[in-house]
C-alpha cells in the first residue's frame, strides 16, 4: 500500500508518495520547477489563481506517478498540506469567482485592525486568541466593501487546501484547525464567532462544512481521477495548514516540542496545551492538528514573511545570471559573522504579524562602499532572517514556550549552513535537522487519517535525524553583537519600541 501526499505552497506543489510498510519515501517532485507566480495588483496585494494549483497538482502527480511506477490503484490515501490564510471564493456551480487572496496580502490590515477595536482587544484575545489582523475573515470583509458585486455571488468561502480537497472529492469543508487559522473560531465556547461574523459583516452561511483533520473527508471522483492519472475512490483522510502539518511531519504533537521552517516565509510553531496568546498578537494561536477539547493542543506560531522571499530577491537581482543557491551559500560562508557591519531588515513582503501588522519593508543598513561586496549582503541577509525568527523566538518565551530544541526539515534555507549557524548561534538552541518534508508530513498524515497508521509512533517509526545543529560558545559573543546592532537599527527599533 501507499500514502499520497501534496504540500501547497506559494512558489510550487510538492508532491510524495510513501510505502507504508517501511514509510520510505518512494518518490517525490515538485511543480512548476520556476516559481508559481504571485500577481500584485495593487502595491502590498498578492494573489494566485487557483486554477494554477490545480494543474500543478496533476502535473505533480503524474511525475511521481511515473517515477515510482506503481499501479494508481494500490494509493490507500491521500493527506493535503497547504498555505494558511488564503481566501478562495466558489459560486454555486463550483467556480472560482476571483484570484485567491493569499497569506502574505495586506489589504485588509485596516479592516481587521476596525473589528478588533470593535469587538475590544480583551474580546478578541481571550475569544480568538489573536486580533482579527490580517487573516482570512478580515480578507473576505474586504472583499465585501470594495468588490459587492463578486461577494453578493459568493456561495461558499475555502481555505487553499480545502480548494484542492474540493477538486479532488467535489466536498467543500473545513477543518476547526482551518477555521482558526482563518480566525473564524472561538476558543472559550468551541464554535464559530458569530460576534467577528457579526462585526465584519459576514454569514456563517458562506463558511464550509466542517470535517475532522483526520478520518474520511471524501472520495477522488472520476473526473479528478481521470485529470490526476489515479484511481476514483481514494480516500482523502487528511488536510491541515502548512505550519501545523510541518509540526506534524516532524513529530511535533506535544506540548513544548518546536517545529521550524524557512520557505518563502519563515516560521517557528511550538504545541502547548494552554490557551495562550500574545497581548500585541504579534505571534499567533491556533488548533493544532490533534487538538480535543478533551485534550487541547495549540499551535503557537510565528511567522516571517521575508524569508526565502529575500534569498529569492538576491538570487534573482544581486546575484550573476545562473547562480544557483548552493553558489550563494558558499559566498555568504566566505565572510564571517556579523557581515562587518551589514545588517537587513528582511520585511519586504508585505505586512509583519511581528510588527504588529505594519509593512515597514526591506532595508540594508551599514554598506561601506570600500569594504563591502556581494558576498556581504549575501550573508548580512541570511542573518538578517535568523535575527528576525529571534526576535520572535524571544516573544514566545515571554508566552511560557521553552525553546531549548528546534526540529526542521533538511529543505530550504535550511540546507544552508550559514543560516542555521545563525539561527542556532543567536537563540542558542540546538537545531535538529529531519529527513522529511511538508508533502511526506501529509501522507503520514493521511495513513493516520485512513486507520492505516495505530498511533503518531506506528506513522513516525522511520523518520530519520540526520544531523544535530549546536551552538558554538566561541561564537555566542559575535553573534550577540550583531543581534544587537540589528536590533538597533533605526527603522526597525523604532517600529518595535512603538509596540
Amino acid at each position: 500500500m501507499y500514502l499520497l501526499g501534496y504540500d501547497l505552497g506559494s512558489s510550487s506543489i510538492k508532491a510524495s508518495l510513501l510505502d507504508v510498510e517501511s514509510g520510505i519515501c518512494l518518490a517525490s517532485d515538485f511543480s512548476p520547477h520556476h516559481e508559481m507566480r504571485i500577481s500584485a495588483p495593487q502595491i502590498g496585494w498578492a494573489e494566485q489563481d487557483p486554477l494554477q494549483w490545480w494543474n500543478n497538482l496533476c502535473l505533480v502527480t503524474h511525475s511521481i506517478l511515473q517515477q515510482a511506477d506503481i499501479d494508481a490503484s494500490d494509493i490507500s490515501a491521500i493527506g493535503i498540506a497547504y498555505q494558511m490564510h488564503g481566501l478562495v471564493t466558489v459560486d454555486k456551480n463550483g467556480e472560482v469567482l476571483r484570484p485567491a487572496i493569499i497569506w502574505c496580502d495586506s489589504r485588509a490590515v485596516s479592516l481587521g485592525e476596525t473589528a478588533f477595536n470593535r469587538l475590544g482587544h480583551r474580546f478578541c484575545l481571550e475569544h480568538l486568541l489573536n486580533s482579527p489582523g490580517n487573516f482570512t475573515a478580515s480578507k473576505l470583509s474586504w472583499i465585501r466593501k470594495n468588490e459587492p458585486e463578486i461577494f453578493d455571488r459568493i456561495h461558499k468561502i475555502m481555505l487553499p487546501g480545502d480548494y484542492l480537497a474540493f477538486r479532488l472529492t467535489d466536498n467543500i469543508q473545513t477543518t476547526k484547525s482551518g477555521l482558526s487559522e482563518g480566525i473564524f473560531w472561538d476558543f472559550s465556547q468551541h464554535d464559530i464567532s458569530r460576534e467577528l461574523l457579526h462585526v465584519l459583516g459576514l454569514s456563517e452561511q458562506m463558511l464550509a462544512t466542517q470535517t475532522p483533520t483526520f478520518g474520511v473527508q471524501g472520495y477522488v471522483t472520476r473526473q479528478a481521477a481521470d485529470e490526476l492519472g489515479l484511481q476514483a475512490g481514494i480516500p482523502v483522510t487528511y488536510r491541515a495548514g502548512d505550519q501545523p502539518n510541518n509540526a506534524l511531519s516532524l513529530n511535533v504533537l506535544n506540548p513544548g516540542e518546536i517545529a521550524a521552517t524557512a520557505g518563502t516565509s519563515g516560521t517557528v510553531y511550538g504545541v502547548g496545551a494552554k490557551m495562550t496568546y500574545d497581548l500585541a498578537s504579534r505571534v499567533n494561536t491556533f488548533l493544532h492538528v490533534n487538538h480535543t477539547e478533551k485534550k487541547p493542543h495549540f499551535g503557537i506560531l510565528l511567522c516571517i514573511n521575508g524569508a526565502g522571499s529575500l534569498n529569492s530577491w538576491l538570487k534573482h537581482n544581486i546575484a550573476l545570471p545562473g547562480t544557483n543557491y548552493h553558489e550563494l551559500d558558499n559566498a555568504a560562508a566566505q565572510i564571517p559573522i556579523g557581515s562587518e557591519g551589514i545588517s537587513v531588515i528582511p520585511f519586504g513582503n508585505g505586512a509583519e504579524r511581528i510588527l504588529c501588522n505594519r509593512d515597514i519593508k526591506a532595508s540594508f543598513h551599514g554598506i561601506n562602499f570600500n569594504i563591502h561586496d556581494n558576498r556581504h549582503l549575501l550573508r548580512a541577509s541570511q542573518e538578517g532572517i535568523a535575527f528576525s525568527l529571534c526576535y520572535g523566538i524571544d516573544i514566545m518565551k515571554s508566552m511560557g514556550l521553552d525553546i531549548s530544541v528546534i526540529r526542521a526539515g533538511n529543505t530550504n534555507m535550511f540546507l544552508s549552513p550559514v543560516f542555521r549557524d545563525s539561527l542556532a548561534g543567536v537563540t542558542e538552541a540546538e537545531i535538529e535537522l529531519y529527513d522529511t518534508d511538508g508533502s511526506q508530513g501529509a501522507a503520514r498524515g493521511a495513513g493516520l487519517g485512513a486507520g492505516i497508521y495505530a498511533s503518531p509512533q506506528e506513522a513516525f517509526s522511520s523518520l530519520r535525524k540526520i544531523a544535530t545543529v549546536t551552538p558554538s560558545s566561541t561564537d555566542r559573543a559575535s553573534y550577540k553583537d550583531a543581534y544587537a546592532r540589528w536590533n538597533s537599527c533605526a527603522s526597525i527599533s523604532n517600529s518595535f519600541n512603538n509596540y
